[in-house]
């Protein structure tokens, strides 16, 4: 079977949001041998709803339709679909209690325009919302299976879960796919390609984001014995470039390796503003570790708070390894911890020190310190994040020791 995913929302193609669902989507299908041959984002347009979903009909075996199934004046997906499949919207006196019902639950009062999640195309089913108000709809057309489910991304993965893709599994759509990502940082795109020629093929896709990479190893499910092979074959080619696998983050392998040796942590933050910290502090468990966090922007505050020496500053510059040095160790022996991070370096928009995009990240630890400088392009908030992601790495290799020793 091949499919086409339709996003609905004006805030997609407005940029105000990412269209996140589409890849959710795209990724589960597969995983049922139900392959994704076009996605399309439209506005909250009856007419233009309309076309996009008449159009996919006459594409693919499968419509998976997200978004527009709310009770505002703009959520119109049930009208588009009604008109694209000729079938008019009929009001289901089942579902007006059940909207009832659940909001009476809730101790409030129904808006008069919630009545509208309980229109649906003639001979359309509804399918079970168990975290919204809003039903998703299935409804078999012409030959077409089309499943139209909230924006919302909890109530779309759990009409995923719990209807779209055990239905499409019962009806035997194709070669099911597993996968296995890898998570890489600390090696260039273009690097990491090359690295990975010994392995390359349609099986093997490479990702790049906010300075890591993501790379995806896909088998059919009949040969998924051989999936094993290809991830440590990978592995054996990238060594500790690797640093986790599926929803693994930087920041919690980081975390997990200092709880492992029992150590903890203090970061000293110019550049990033608080940025490092607050993703260490977004893992469960973060206060085994983190010992405190200092945001020292100005030169003032280095000296005054983290006991910078003011020649060092003089000498070298706020954007040095020596300031950055001077940072962590500073940060470490005021928090009292085992080993400290820190970043200073040039956001921009406009350079003032340093060029943009120049950045430096300090460590200390008892009996060594050590600092890294780097370029990079991009936004402000760009060179910030992928300097938060660096100095986590710089952190990781370490705990690693002399196994670390390749890794960017």
């Amino acid at each position: 079977m091949e499919a086409e995913v339709v996003a609905v929302g004006s805030e997609l193609l407005a940029g105000q949001i990412a269209n996140t669902n589409a890849r959710f989507i795209s990724e589960a299908l597969a995983s049922v041998g139900v392959v994704v041959t076009q996605q399309t984002s439209v506005g909250d347009d009856v007419g233009r709803v309309e076309r996009a979903l008449r159009d996919a009909l006459g594409r693919a075996d499968v419509v998976v339709v997200s978004g527009g199934l709310g009770p505002t004046h703009d959520d119109l997906t049930r009208e588009g679909l009604a008109a694209a499949t000729r079938r008019p919207l009929q009001r289901r006196d089942d579902l007006v209690a059940a909207l009832e019902e659940r909001f009476c639950r809730m101790g409030r009062t129904m808006s008069p325009s919630n009545l509208q999640q309980a229109d649906l195309p003639e001979g359309a089913v509804t399918i079970e919302n168990p975290v919204g108000t809003a039903p998703g709809i299935f409804l078999e057309h012409a030959g077409r299976l089309v499943y139209v489910v909230p924006g919302v991304p909890d109530e779309m993965v759990a009409m995923m879960n719990g209807f779209v893709l055990p239905d499409l599994a019962s009806r035997g759509g194709g070669a099911a796919v597993v996968t296995r990502t890898l998570r890489v940082v600390g090696i260039p795109e273009s690097d990491l390609a090359d690295r990975l020629a010994p392995v390359v093929g349609p099986n093997v896709g490479i990702y790049a984001s906010q300075g890591e990479m993501r790379v995806c190893l896909t088998a059919p499910a009949s040969d998924a014995g051989g999936l094993p092979a290809l991830v440590q074959a990978v592995r054996d080619l990238l060594g500790p470039l690797v640093y986790g696998e599926g929803a693994d983050t930087l920041e919690q392998v980081v975390s997990d390796l200092l709880r492992e040796r029992g150590l903890r942590l203090a970061v000293a933050e110019s550049l990033t503003g608080g940025m490092l910290a607050s993703r260490l502090v977004g893992v469960p468990g973060a206060s085994d570790i983190l010992l405190a966090g200092y945001v020292a922007y100005s030169a003032a505050a280095k000296i005054r708070d983290l006991g910078v020496p003011p020649e060092t500053i003089e000498r070298h510059g706020l954007v040095s390894t020596e300031t950055a040095v001077a940072m962590a160790a500073g940060a470490r022996a005021r928090a009292e911890a085992d080993v400290a991070l820190s970043t200073t370096g040039e956001a921009g928009p406009a350079p003032a020190e340093a060029p943009v995009g120049r950045v430096c990240v300090g460590m200390a630890w008892e009996g060594g310190a050590s600092a890294w400088t780097f370029a990079m392009g991009g936004s402000r908030e760009a060179i910030r994040r992928r300097t938060c992601t660096y100095a986590l790495n710089r952190l990781r290799l370490w705990l690693l020791g002399p196994t670390g020793d390749s890794g960017g």
